[in-house]
């Protein structure tokens, strides 16, 4: 291994050698515009679904879901509605059921769901619902007293499915939800005012699924609730429509705000919009783009007839937008790592609540530590295994493990990880070492989420030897017409890299299992005996 004390200026050389920024979320460039002085959609190529979005001064800032990801509910800010920056959490662990442990069943595709934000009274509030049944479903409502925390839970409540939180210009507070359902709360929020539960429309005759992802503005006097609308009819197209009214207890009439393909994939919707300093207004809405998961677009509004139309002038989605504001800094929600903080980066989430004295970044400082603390049998029952999003239009990351201190039956390494996984473990075999990539395939029970088998078919393996380390590369490439396709590497020096296993391996994306855009995972965990451990140098986008 190298020597630690020369690792950050060799660090540096490699990264100003490759040309990489600090952040490096790549987004696809477009040749009518330089990519410094334009908005690229999407806005941000990779899983970011269920998106609210709220201004409060010269900032936005942005919620998503993260389902069985740890903390959970990220926000992200950004001052021009380009860079964007994960700045907290709005909570580090769920804890209703041993689930979020891993343990008596998973969460996968579960967990935390479509949070709703608001600023109201100098506070911060967030409403979201677990997609789970009985108690583990209710409701939580946070506050903050700052986007980045720290949150607190506020109340319990009933299930709202897709909820949106409202305050009204009196400070009244409601909750819209599910097929256009709606209630009053209390004023202190800790409860649903008696007999206010009531449908404010109906759904149209050919709209067979659900009208979800309800999000709620008042804008000169009216009331606005836009939601994703799935229809069958011969022509028509998963699409946002929107319901607006004067008086919410009269009658709300309905448009459809947007209906668009974009970027060679399907037609989306579910967002919301949102107003600039300067009385602008932009929809950013999501669309399901397979294996990378589902990426963010952005929208000029155009407010004709008293209704925010999105899209360009033939209400399309646009390739490139202007910038809304000039000069800022360049940031992004996917990050390199060198793990020399004492504190792990907010760009990561682990799969499932985290086993906190299993892991470090102080034990080795520059390295971060994962250790093996129970015998599990494979990837999808391993505690702390650590995450960022893969993302498009093509994306390179590798790291760096010291794998000197791993036990018979450990298994370590990295994957590309959704309910289809391209893995590249290293496995302890006695005295021997051996590199494997593998695609491996989870099957989970429909209600408890339980692991019941894991399909693993074996590629390519190749025995390691000193030194004690490896790098384990991941490219991906998400361009229309590339079939999500994800290749391997390894390299004993992290320069010369030799391919491994399954040649343009597909990501998948299923909503029944994960429901989830596939993510970088670095995993480390015993089928025998605890206490082994890895030391990961470094987390490097190429």
């Amino acid at each position: 291994m190298k020597n630690h004390n020369n690792k950050t200026m060799k660090m540096k050389t490699l990264l100003l050698a490759l040309l990489l920024p600090m952040c490096a979320m790549a987004q696809e460039n477009q040749p009518l515009q330089p990519k410094a002085e334009s908005i690229q959609n999407p806005m941000l190529w990779a899983d970011v679904p269920d998106p609210d979005v709220i201004r409060v001064g010269d900032t936005f800032y942005l919620v998503s879901t993260t389902m069985h990801l740890m903390p959970g509910a990220p926000v992200m800010a950004s001052k021009d509605l380009k860079n964007w920056e994960t700045v907290g959490y709005i909570f580090d662990k769920l804890t209703d059921s041993p689930k979020y442990d891993l343990q008596e069943g998973t969460v996968y595709g579960r967990g935390q769901w479509a949070t709703s934000l608001k600023y109201h009274d100098g506070k911060f509030w967030a409403l979201l619902a677990p997609n789970e049944q009985g108690p583990m479903g209710d409701t939580y409502i946070f506050t903050a007293p700052k986007a980045e925390g720290p949150w607190t839970i506020h109340s319990r409540l009933r299930h709202f499915h897709d909820a949106t939180l409202f305050f009204d210009d009196d400070g009244t507070p409601y909750v819209f939800f599910g097929t256009g359902e709606m209630c009053q709360l209390t004023r202190d929020l800790k409860g649903v005012v008696e007999g206010s539960l009531r449908h404010y429309f109906q759904r149209e005759a050919d709209e067979r699924g659900l009208l979800e992802g309800t999000r709620v503005i008042k804008h000169r006097g009216t009331y606005y609730a836009q939601l994703i609308s799935h229809v069958y009819a011969p022509g028509r197209h998963r699409r946002e429509v929107c319901y607006r009214t004067k008086d919410l207890n009269g009658t709300w009439e309905k448009n459809v705000i947007l209906e668009s393909d974009f970027g060679g994939f399907s037609y989306l919707a579910q967002g919301t919009i949102v107003d600039t300093e300067d009385g602008d207004w932009y929809g950013i809405m999501f669309q399901d783009r397979g294996g990378v998961g589902r990426v963010l677009t952005l929208s000029p509004v155009r407010w004709i007839d008293g209704w925010p139309m999105l899209g360009d002038e033939n209400g399309k989605v646009p390739d490139t937008m202007r910038p809304y504001k000039s000069g800022q800094p360049k940031k992004e929600i996917v990050c390199n790592d060198d793990f020399s903080s004492t504190k792990l980066g907010l760009h990561w989430q682990w799969n499932h609540n985290p086993i906190d004295n299993a892991w470090s970044l102080t034990d080795r400082p520059g390295f971060l530590r994962l250790k093996t603390n129970r015998v599990v049998p494979n990837l999808y029952l391993a505690p702390n295994t650590l995450t960022q999003r893969m993302f498009g239009p093509t994306c390179s990351a590798a790291v760096c493990i010291d794998y000197s201190k791993m036990k018979d039956g450990d298994c370590a390494g990295f994957c590309a990880f959704n309910g289809d996984t391209g893995a590249l473990t290293i496995k302890k075999k006695g005295k021997k070492v051996i590199l494997e990539m593998s695609e491996q395939k989870v099957s989970l029970t429909d209600r408890e989420k339980a692991v019941t088998n894991v399909d693993e078919k074996l590629v390519e393996t190749v025995e390691l030897s000193n030194p004690k380390t490896v790098w384990l590369r991941i490219d991906g490439d998400f361009q229309p017409g590339h079939n999500d396709a994800a290749n391997f590497y390894y390299s004993l020096d992290g320069q010369e890299w030799t391919q491994i296993g399954t040649n343009n391996y597909r990501c998948i994306f299923d909503y029944r299992r994960f429901f989830m855009g596939s993510k970088y995972a670095i995993f480390n965990y015993a089928t025998k005996k605890s206490g082994g451990y890895i030391d990961v140098d470094e987390f490097r986008l190429l």
